[in-house]
């Protein structure tokens, strides 16, 4: 079994994956950031490194699809390879940052891996207001995140709806998260608990 969590910058992706994992016994798999040899260049300059970055992302999300799908355990996973093709690269096409020949040597690329993989057995969508993410980015700290300019995150967020109620293939759970605190109040997790519940095994109703 596949779940994923998707959601913008500092939506609380990385957090509810850890919870999840420990109360389902599942095995988490976290995003590439930390060790990503490109992030801190692309926040420098985006123009420069995007091309960079999106390929880079591609490659390791595709590696996690591909040892999820031989893992013989419940996988929950940090960010899909869906998002970084329909809300990052889309974006940074539209800013500029990608020309014409890289995205299609991109596009190109991702419909192959697409062909040898499935969607999740379930996405789970954190939807948060831009306040709320720039206070969650604050509050962790990361250094190359604090010069992310408002209108990015909004463009993202606009994306994100986009790609899950437009494009996206399959079976998504939308979860509003500015007024929860899910790491702090356990009726937060609770509450997300018995939506995953009923979604994935019928246990009671969404």
């Amino acid at each position: 079994m596949h779940i994923a969590i998707a959601g913008n910058i500092g939506s609380g992706k990385s957090t509810l994956t850890q919870l999840l994992s420990k109360h389902y016994g599942w095995e988490a798999r976290y995003e590439a950031v930390d060790h990503n040899p490109y992030l801190e260049d692309y926040y420098r300059d985006i123009h420069r490194w995007s091309f960079n970055l999106e390929v880079y992302f591609l490659k390791e999300r595709f590696r996690d699809l591909i040892a999820i799908a031989q893992s013989d355990r419940p996988v929950i996973q940090d960010r899909t390879i869906y998002e970084g093709v329909y809300v990052f690269m889309e974006n940074n096409r539209d800013m500029g940052n990608l020309s014409d020949r890289d995205y299609e040597t991109y596009m190109e690329l991702f419909e192959q891996m697409m062909s040898m993989v499935q969607v999740p057995d379930l996405m789970i969508y954190l939807h948060a207001s831009v306040p709320h993410l720039v206070g969650n980015i604050q509050q962790r700290g990361r250094v190359y995140e604090q010069a992310i300019q408002l209108e990015y995150l909004q463009n993202l967020n606009q994306r994100y709806d986009d790609f899950i109620y437009h494009k996206y293939p399959g079976r998504v759970m939308v979860v509003e998260k500015d007024q929860l605190d899910f790491l702090h109040n356990p009726k937060d997790l609770a509450a997300i608990i018995d939506r995953i519940d009923a979604n994935l095994f019928g246990l009671f109703s969404d």
